[in-house]
């Protein structure tokens, strides 16, 4: 399977991934998706949100415990991020096959779509949009950076964008939702397990800084009689930076966009994206507090109009305790390592698990990132520790589904 999934929209040239939501490439996952599905008999369905389904037993049951992840990618992404929960889930299924398991409830493997928002700014889109956290009309109103609207990708990837929205039915027929997820850090390497338990995410969002000034020849004009508004950027990304370090929050500006964008041109307007995660609620809204008022004193000084907008926000989520501790009681102790507890960890990284944990109990598992690096072609995951999420996901399942 991972032979399989590695050439779909890898750039040759960066050697990362560009499956951004209702492309090519993302169409390709979507097939590659079904073939799994069909190949094991599996029930397949899209449903109105485009999130795809794999079905064992009654779709229409109650009770279903459900695992998968995503397959799209962000800018230049790696092999890891999405796809190793979703091949996990087949193979965890196809493990479970193999030990003779027998489901005593309905169970289903899941792809969300649009989980990195790599090409309309907001993550998790899928997830939101069936449990009611984006509005069909917010939804419609999404745009790529070349001005083509959400529905008019869907309807072009032959999808029927006038169907989405809020799926209740659905995800009240969902009795426990289990997401396997590279890690996004080096905790696990630091003590040396394969395997860990999500605690909670961290509160997270996303702030876009629009700093206009004034366009002017780059080789004629004065510095004194510049309005240039990439020099109150650079001073923001600078207290970003500051900020969080006094804080112990992130804080990232990871995007940005210039008008008009050329070599011997002052800017007239400079747009950049502010990613910032804390462990909490209050040190997140000092960071973003703290940015903002530098921005705005930097912006003041050089006669640089601002304006902040929050483009999207998640708040803590604590995973349920009940199923996260019905996972570490599965897991500890196993394979004749009695009384080890496996690790428990937060993460300052957004998952569809994180969405859904408002309307299902969700839980997530982690598998050893040795260095950490994420989102980045040099993203990796030892198979040794691919093989024991696998088969921790089974034991999961298994002590979760079957009898």
């Amino acid at each position: 399977m991972w032979k399989e999934l590695a050439p779909i929209g890898r750039h040759p040239g960066s050697g990362g991934y560009r499956r951004y939501a209702w492309t090519a490439a993302d169409g390709d996952c979507r097939v590659w998706f079904r073939a799994q599905a069909e190949a094991r008999g599996l029930g397949y369905e899209v449903d109105r949100n485009g999130n795809q389904w794999a079905w064992l037993g009654d779709p229409l049951g109650d009770d279903a415990v459900v695992t998968g992840s995503h397959l799209d990618s962000v800018p230049d992404g790696g092999a890891f991020d999405g796809p190793l929960g979703v091949v996990s889930s087949f193979a965890a299924f196809d493990e479970l096959r193999r030990r003779g398991a027998e489901f005593t409830r309905p169970f289903a493997i899941t792809n969300f779509g649009d989980e990195e928002g790599a090409r309309f700014g907001l993550a998790c889109v899928g997830s939101r949009l069936a449990a009611g956290q984006l509005t069909v009309e917010k939804a419609h109103q999404l745009r790529d950076g070349d001005g083509i609207t959400l529905p008019q990708a869907m309807e072009a990837a032959g999808y029927d964008p006038d169907a989405i929205g809020p799926d209740p039915e659905r995800l009240a027929r969902i009795g426990a939702f289990v997401e396997l997820h590279v890690e996004q850090g080096r905790s696990l390497d630091l003590t040396g397990d394969p395997v860990g338990i999500a605690s909670a995410i961290w509160p997270h969002g996303r702030w876009r800084f629009d700093f206009r000034g004034e366009a002017n020849h780059a080789g004629t004009t004065r510095l004194v009689d510049r309005r240039d508004p990439m020099l109150t950027y650079a001073e923001t990304v600078l207290a970003a930076r500051r900020e969080a370090q006094l804080t112990g929050a992130l804080a990232t500006f990871g995007k940005i966009a210039v008008e008009p964008n050329g070599v011997n041109a002052i800017p007239s307007l400079v747009r950049g994206w502010l990613d910032s995660r804390a462990a909490d609620q209050d040190t997140l809204d000092a960071v973003v507090t703290g940015i903002e008022r530098a921005a705005r004193e930097h912006a003041e000084r050089a006669g640089i109009d601002l304006d902040v907008v929050r483009e999207s926000f998640t708040p803590v989520v604590e995973f349920q305790h009940a199923l996260r501790d019905e996972l570490g009681k599965i897991l500890t102790g196993r394979d004749g390592d009695a009384g080890r507890a496996v690790p428990v960890l937060g993460t300052g990284a957004g998952h569809d698990a994180g969405i859904l944990s408002a309307s299902v109990p969700t839980a997530m598992l982690f598998v050893r990132n040795p260095t950490g690096i994420s989102h980045s072609p040099a993203e990796h995951a030892a198979e040794d520790d691919c093989v024991a999420g696998v088969i921790a996901l089974a034991d999961v399942l298994e002590g979760l589904a079957c009898s």
